[in-house]
């Protein structure tokens, strides 16, 4: 479908990428890597040096951190060492990314519905949403623990949809990887960069091809109000 085509439908739901995206999680994560690098004697590095790998997930930040890969003997035990790590301290210095509180909350008062589709496993992104005051309150939260395939796979992506009551074409998918925009292209819904989230220097955000780009969480409601919500 068109962009055109789609921007004649009402706005209905708003769905959200939760790393790099709602929430600014990276020096937990680096915390957890910088822990497991404690654990085989080399020295930590810098939240900033690792940040632009966060949206990867475990396998991106590995690849910084020790320069392994799921071919490597020892990946799937220090990917196991990692996550126990992370599982103790995932809201330890993590926060919504500035003003993202009053959008939700514009958001919600125009009458859009907010989803979370995001990479990260339940047993790390409730715990997580809890404790920055967003969950229960997300109408829904679609982790991999639900798929078959996660992002760029539009499973989730569909499945919130569905949840929501609302179709693609009336959503916009927000984040700040090319799996969340091309997830949410191949879904079916507006999709936007959040150019303000975990993009390595000199990535060219444009060629990922999404419908826009905000630099904070402002630009949100922006956008959602240009498209009728």
């Amino acid at each position: 479908m068109s962009v055109a085509a789609r921007d004649i439908v009402p706005l209905a739901a708003v769905l959200l990428d939760l790393d790099g995206t709602l929430a600014d999680t990276a020096a937990d994560l680096a915390h957890a890597l910088n822990r497991l690098r404690g654990e085989q004697d080399l020295p930590p590095l810098a939240v900033s040096q690792l940040r632009p790998y966060v949206s990867q997930g475990a396998r991106g930040m590995l690849a910084c951190a020790l320069d392994v890969g799921p071919a490597d003997a020892d990946y799937g035990r220090l990917r196991d060492r990692f996550l126990t790590i992370y599982a103790d301290s995932c809201a330890r210095e993590a926060t919504l990314f500035a003003g993202f509180a009053d959008v939700l909350g514009e958001l919600r008062a125009s009458g859009l519905r907010i989803g979370i589709v995001t990479n990260k496993l339940e047993r790390f992104a409730v715990p997580l949403l809890r404790a920055l005051d967003v969950w229960p309150d997300a109408d829904c939260l679609i982790t991999p623990d639900l798929l078959r395939l996660p992002k760029p796979d539009p499973e989730g992506v569909l499945l919130a949809c569905t949840r929501l009551g609302v179709a693609p074409a009336a959503s916009v998918f927000v984040g700040d990887d090319p799996r969340d925009i091309a997830a949410g292209q191949a879904a079916g819904t507006r999709t936007v960069v959040a150019g303000y989230g975990y993009i390595a220097p000199g990535e060219d955000v444009a060629v990922w091809g999404a419908d826009a780009c905000i630099d904070s969480p402002a630009g949100l409601l922006a956008l959602c109000r240009g498209w009728g919500a």
